[in-house]
């Protein structure tokens, strides 16, 4: 019986990645390469030091670790910026909508980002209140593909691993969820998501009745 929905933020509630996408372009134009949309693709779901880790391999550069915290924390820097000024109006279609209708049926919702940024993003959508629990790139040690933000997502809502459905873009997170035992909506392309047990293309797409339909 599913008692728990975990939702990634970035691409499933609201659309961040572009916010990712010019900061880190920013950052290797300044680091003298190119960053295509292509690039970018293998930066969702990943830490920030991943990412830096793979936005360095693309330029065919290394630093020692402290040059690329600090190249990290300039990322940041340049992606707060744009989140400091969002809107809820750009919150994705359907997501308020789906969450609501969880609600009604006594469904518990918790987040489970990587992002560090997550409470920020979520008090600028005027979101927070409709998350019994939120795990963000501050609670956790390990990035997706590990489970562990999925993990501490179902504790923190006081269900089991397989009582929850994850709602994720990346491959990465899809991976985290079925690693925990659980079931995932891909939000996506099947091309990229396959191994979700259903995808769409959006929260808009989705309702209790075709969640329930996943048990």
């Amino acid at each position: 019986m599913i008692k728990a929905c975990l939702f990634d933020l970035d691409g499933v509630i609201v659309d961040t990645a572009r916010y990712h996408f010019i900061a880190w372009k920013a950052l290797a134009e300044e680091l003298g390469f190119e960053f295509t949309e292509k690039d970018n693709e293998r930066l969702k779901g990943v830490s920030r030091m991943r990412s830096m880790d793979i936005l360095l391999e693309i330029g065919g550069i290394d630093f020692p670790r402290e040059k690329k915290e600090e190249l990290a924390t300039r990322k940041n820097e340049h992606y707060r910026s744009f989140i400091t000024k969002m809107e809820p109006n750009e919150i994705l279609p359907g997501s308020t909508e789906f969450i609501k209708e969880l609600k009604k049926h006594n469904i518990k919702i918790a987040l489970g980002s990587a992002s560090k940024n997550a409470m920020t993003i979520l008090d600028r959508l005027q979101l927070t209140d409709w998350f019994d629990a939120v795990i963000d790139g501050t609670k956790v040690s390990k990035a997706k593909p590990d489970p562990e933000v999925f993990l501490k997502g179902a504790e923190a809502l006081g269900v089991s691993p397989n009582e929850c459905v994850v709602f994720e873009d990346a491959e990465a997170g899809v991976e985290a969820a079925l690693a925990g035992g659980m079931k995932c909506v891909g939000i996506g392309t099947p091309e990229i998501l396959g191994n979700a047990h259903l995808v769409v293309s959006g929260l808009h797409e989705m309702s209790f009745e075709k969640l329930s339909r996943l048990q």
